[in-house]
C-alpha cells in the first residue's frame, strides 16, 4: 500500500531527537530551529516529558470521556496557574483544526448566528470550518465554500467597526501574530479596540493561540501583551510537545450542555500526562522568560548581517525578512549546514520556531551557517 502523497519531503528520516536536536538512522545530528511547526516547546525527549508518558502508558493509556479523568482535572488547574488565565473552562481535544473548529461551534451556540470574519493570511487550520476562514483558496475543496464568511484586511480597525455594525457575526477569530501568514501583528489599538467593538456587537471575539501560545512569544499567550480578554482561546501546537492534544479554554459566561461537544480521544490519559509535563516544565525552567531573553540575542545577532531586512514576531516566534525568496536559503541551511528552518507564504520570510529551552550557543551556530550560506549566494 502506498501514501497518499500530499507532501512534499525532503530525503531525511529523523530517528531519534535530544533537546533541540534530531538524528537520523547513521547519526547524522541536525540543529532544530523550527520544531515540527512550532509543536516541540520544550525540547525533543525531554526526561521529564518521557518518564510522565511512561508512567502513565504502564498504568491507562485510554478510556472515554464517559468516565471522570482526574488527569484533566489536574491539567486544567495547571494551565490556569502557569497562565495567569482565570475564569475560564478547559475543553480538550487533538489538534489546532479541532480547537478553532469547536471554537466557532461554540461561537454559533452562543450567539445563534452563522457568520465569521476572519483575516487575510490567516491560517486556522484544514477541517471544514477553519478552512473557510483561512486565506488559501488552494486548500478549499467545493464542501468548504458554503460557510457564511467575511474576509478583511489583517489591522483595519474601520473594517472591522463597519463589518460588526451589521450585528450578524457569531465571532471574529485572528492569529495575534500569524503563522504561516507570515509573522505579521497588528496594532494594540487593532486589538484592544476589537475587543470592544466585540463586545458591543454581541460577538464573540477567538483567540488563535495554536502556534503563538505556551510561552512562545515570551508571554504565556499572545493577546496577554495587550491586556484583552478573549471570549475563546484556542490552542495545541507546543500544548504536548508532540504528543496529539488541542483544546479550548472558554469564557465562564458561556454555559455548557451535554452533548454541546464531544470527542471520542480528546483529554485522554496520555495526552494529560504529555500536557502537565510540558506545563510543569515551562514554569520550573522559566522557558517563557527565556523565549523573551534571546529574541534580545537574536535582534543583536540579525543586526549584524545587512540582507535581514527585518526582524518580525516575538519570542522565539522569530520571521527573518529579506528581500529575494528564501528557498534555495533554506535548502542550503538544511542540506550544507544541517539546520531546520521553516517558510511561510511570505516567501521572502525565514521562520524560526525552536524549542523554548534553546540556548544561545544554538543561534551562534544557526548565525554563522547563515552568514556562509548568505556568502555562497552572491
Amino acid at each position: 500500500m502506498q501514501l497518499f502523497d500530499v507532501y512534499p519531503l525532503y530525503d531525511i528520516a529523523p530517528v531519534r531527537g535530544e533537546g533541540c536536536y534530531v538524528f537520523e538512522e547513521n547519526g547524522q545530528k541536525y540543529l532544530d530551529l523550527y520544531g515540527g511547526h512550532a509543536v516541540i516547546s520544550i525540547g525533543h525527549s525531554h526526561p521529564e516529558y518521557v518518564r510522565a508518558i511512561t508512567n502513565q502508558v504502564q498504568k491507562l493509556g485510554f478510556y472515554s470521556n464517559s468516565i471522570k479523568n482526574p488527569l484533566q482535572v489536574e491539567l486544567a488547574e495547571k494551565l490556569e496557574q502557569v497562565s495567569g488565565v482565570k475564569d475560564y473552562s478547559l475543553f480538550l481535544c487533538n489538534s489546532g483544526a479541532e480547537a478553532n473548529e469547536n471554537a466557532l461551534k461554540v461561537a454559533s451556540f452562543k450567539t445563534g448566528r452563522s457568520k465569521i470574519i476572519y483575516f487575510e493570511n490567516a491560517f486556522h487550520g484544514r477541517t471544514s470550518g477553519v478552512v473557510a476562514v483561512t486565506d488559501n483558496e488552494s486548500i478549499k475543496a467545493a464542501f468548504n465554500k458554503d460557510h457564511q464568511v467575511v474576509k478583511l484586511p489583517f489591522g483595519d480597525i474601520e473594517a472591522l467597526e463597519a463589518e460588526l455594525s451589521k450585528n450578524d457575526a457569531a465571532a471574529v477569530i485572528y492569529e495575534v501574530i500569524q503563522g504561516v501568514g507570515g509573522l505579521d501583528e497588528a496594532s494594540a489599538e487593532f486589538y484592544q479596540k476589537s475587543a470592544t467593538l466585540c463586545k458591543r456587537a454581541g460577538t464573540l471575539l477567538i483567540a488563535d493561540e495554536v502556534q503563538s501560545g505556551y510561552g512562545r512569544t515570551g508571554d504565556f499567550f499572545a493577546f496577554q501583551k495587550y491586556g484583552i480578554r478573549p471570549d475563546i482561546i484556542s490552542m495545541a501546537k507546543g500544548m504536548g510537545n508532540g504528543f496529539p492534544i488541542g483544546g479550548i479554554l472558554i469564557d465562564h459566561k458561556i454555559e455548557a450542555k451535554f452533548g454541546m461537544l464531544g470527542t471520542t480521544f480528546g483529554g485522554n490519559h496520555l495526552a494529560c500526562a504529555a500536557g502537565i509535563a510540558v506545563l510543569n516544565t515551562i514554569e520550573k525552567e522559566n522557558l517563557a522568560e527565556n523565549a523573551r531573553e534571546l529574541f534580545e540575542y537574536v535582534k543583536q545577532k540579525a543586526g549584524d548581517i545587512p540582507l535581514i531586512k527585518k526582524i518580525k514576531g516575538r519570542g522565539l516566534m522569530i520571521g527573518l525578512e529579506f528581500d529575494f525568496e528564501i528557498t534555495p536559503l533554506r535548502k542550503e541551511l538544511l542540506f550544507e549546514h544541517k539546520v531546520f528552518t521553516g517558510a511561510s507564504s511570505n516567501k521572502q520570510l525565514l521562520r524560526i520556531l525552536p524549542p523554548l529551552n534553546i540556548k544561545k550557543e544554538h543561534f551562534d551556530m544557526f548565525f554563522g551557517a547563515l552568514k556562509i550560506a548568505l556568502d555562497n549566494s552572491k
